[in-house]
């Protein structure tokens, strides 16, 4: 009889524990959540663009003189001077016509001398009356005729100089020569597809990348203008293909005047300082444009959720989520938004989970969550 009391009073205990509610705390649990509120701040966000680097001056070396290629006096990769001799082109028949120029004006002076003195001696007949005056112009025209053929002679002399002096290649920059398709033997002309070297120098590149017309307007509507935007646009970093970041930061110093119709983008220039050669040209990589915002709002973007690409947040009115629309700047880190409209300083929205949230969800705070059981915690 004594089992059986205690069996129903035992009984009785656990029904009425499985009657009794949660506990507050596991409920309100349920309707916590992170909140924050909008203030002002600074922030730099980065935007990057894929770019093409090309040395500031890039020249292809073709020969000006057809011929056979008879010495090549550099060698692949390696750095060359202004002026300096790169190869030389069969110079036989360039020194013999130069010969045959010089000899030329040489024959041209000594008749032209020649007929300075038949006029001299005619005018002195003419006066006399020992020859008519036909035989006066005549010898005048010849004087004429020889000044002329040595003009002629003496241009072809220059030309034959020059066409001399092409069969020696000189670079006509300082910078790094490029492969060399051809070898000594090779007989090539000014029209050869390939140029016999091309020089690049790169002592300063430039890194060219396109932007987008919006945020072009928008670096414009920044800055006031275009000369603004190149004067006042902070330096820029350079992200090489390995990953690596550049050692020397660069400059904007020209932007496009025209729009690509075929990719609606604006191309841009940015130079970089390239002592250690470690840039090529025709190589590639990442231009990173900083952009400082003050007293900006910022929220993090798992504060958001998007419909029909419009973005929202959960504004927390009265207790409750209120689905708000807000605007945002283009530019962002990834992370967070540049809030431009919709919100102002003082609200309180929900910071995380977002999505997850329905209008008129009940919101408390994490931190009056926090507060609860610290409160709990020195009561006990």
């Amino acid at each position: 009889m004594k089992n059986k009391v205690l069996a129903i009073i035992f009984s009785a205990i656990a029904l009425a524990s499985c009657n009794q509610p949660k506990t507050q705390t596991a409920a309100q649990k349920e309707n916590y959540y992170e909140t924050m509120e909008v203030t002002l701040s600074d922030r730099t966000l980065t935007t990057g663009y894929s770019a093409a680097i090309s040395g500031v001056q890039t020249v292809e070396i073709r020969p000006q003189v057809s011929g056979m290629i008879t010495d090549i006096l550099i060698e692949e990769g390696e750095s060359v001077t202004k002026g300096q001799v790169l190869f030389v082109i069969d110079q036989t028949p360039y020194k013999a016509a130069y010969e045959i120029a010089v000899a030329n004006v040489k024959s041209a002076e000594a008749a032209l001398s020649t007929a300075k003195l038949i006029l001299d001696s005619n005018k002195n007949l003419y006066e006399q009356d020992v020859v008519s005056e036909f035989d006066l112009m005549t010898a005048q025209n010849d004087l004429t005729e020889a000044e002329a053929r040595l003009a002629l002679c003496k241009a072809e002399e220059v030309n034959a100089s020059n066409n001399l002096s092409y069969t020696e290649v000189r670079s006509p920059v300082n910078g790094v020569a490029s492969m060399i398709p051809y070898r000594v033997g090779a007989l090539v002309n000014s029209n050869i597809a390939q140029p016999l070297v091309t020089v690049s120098d790169d002592s300063r590149v430039y890194a060219y990348f396109s932007m987008a017309e919006n945020q072009m307007l928008d670096m414009v509507q920044q800055y006031g203008s275009l000369n603004n935007a190149i004067r006042q646009m902070p330096e820029v970093e350079l992200v090489m293909s390995n990953g690596e970041k550049y050692e020397y930061t660069g400059k904007i110093n020209a932007i496009s005047g025209t729009i690509s119709e075929s990719t609606g983008a604006v191309s841009i220039r940015a130079v970089f300082n390239n002592r250690n050669h470690l840039l090529r040209n025709g190589g590639s990589g990442t231009i990173i444009i900083p952009m400082t915002l003050q007293n900006c709002m910022v929220i993090p973007q798992s504060a958001t959720y998007e419909l029909q690409d419009r973005v929202f947040v959960y504004k927390v009115v009265d207790g409750k989520a209120s689905s708000t629309e807000i605007h945002i700047a283009p530019q962002n880190n990834g992370v967070e938004y540049i809030v431009t409209d919709g919100l102002e300083v003082g609200d309180i929205i929900v910071a995380e989970g977002a999505g997850l949230i329905k209008e008129g969800t009940p919101i408390k705070s994490k931190n009056e969550l926090l507060n609860q059981q610290n409160e709990e915690e020195e009561q006990k």
